[in-house]
């Protein structure tokens, strides 16, 4: 059976969770709480760099969540998180790479002061700057469609949708973005949603860990 490792906290593991539980592939959890877990040789040796998320799938490691997505998708082809037109794969494209590499690394700066880590007030700026371009496109890409590539849910839903969400924890409101609250309200019936978003307790409990890890990060 696939093997899991996750932290119900973090963004990139959700990510994948998701698409486990869309894909109903079966797989074995397994927890890492972060507090040393992942510095462990046993999990060394399975992700050298030491962070969730990461599979082994048939003996095959597999870490970093977009390549972990890809590799669910070429393996699980049923039901299909990617579309077939060109337009609509340019578009989830898109969605996954800015969010990853654009808005995800924006909210990194804005949990600093949340966990009472210094910030330049600049990069604070910029980070908030950065959100708020981010969020008008997918408002406008979204359009009046049900999700980014039309009717289908895709990896769009999968990437973006488990992380805009959160940023209401740094002062944004999504009610200045009527189509993406939509979306997002919709996210939020679905069954592997509803499975994988963290509580409250979790997170709060998880703050000292994830202190350490921004500190790390200097």
């Amino acid at each position: 059976m696939l093997e899991f490792y996750y932290n119900p906290i973090s963004i990139n593991a959700r990510r994948v969770w998701v698409a486990l539980l869309e894909k109903q592939i079966p797989f074995e959890p397994l927890l890492l709480n972060l507090d040393g877990d992942q510095f462990q040789d046993q999990f060394t040796a399975i992700n050298p760099l030491q962070r969730v998320p990461a599979i082994v799938d048939d003996g095959l490691p597999v870490v970093e969540s977009l390549a972990i997505l890809d590799y669910l998708e070429a393996k699980y082809p049923h039901p299909s998180l990617i579309p077939s037109e060109a337009a609509a794969i340019a578009t989830v494209r898109m969605v996954e790479m800015i969010t990853v590499t654009e808005l995800q690394p924006a909210t990194v700066i804005l949990t600093r002061p949340l966990v009472e880590l210094d910030t330049d007030p600049k990069k604070l700026e910029s980070a908030q700057e950065t959100v708020t371009k981010i969020l008008r496109f997918y408002e406008t890409l979204l359009g009046a469609q049900t999700y980014f590539a039309g009717e289908n849910f895709t990896l769009a839903e999968v990437v973006a949708g488990t992380l805009i969400p959160s940023l209401t924890l740094f002062g944004f409101s999504l009610d200045d973005y009527p189509r993406l609250l939509a979306w997002a309200e919709r996210l939020e019936e679905r069954e592997s949603w509803q499975k994988t978003t963290p509580d409250f307790t979790a997170i709060a409990a998880a703050i000292p860990n994830i202190k350490a890890i921004l500190e790390r990060r200097l």
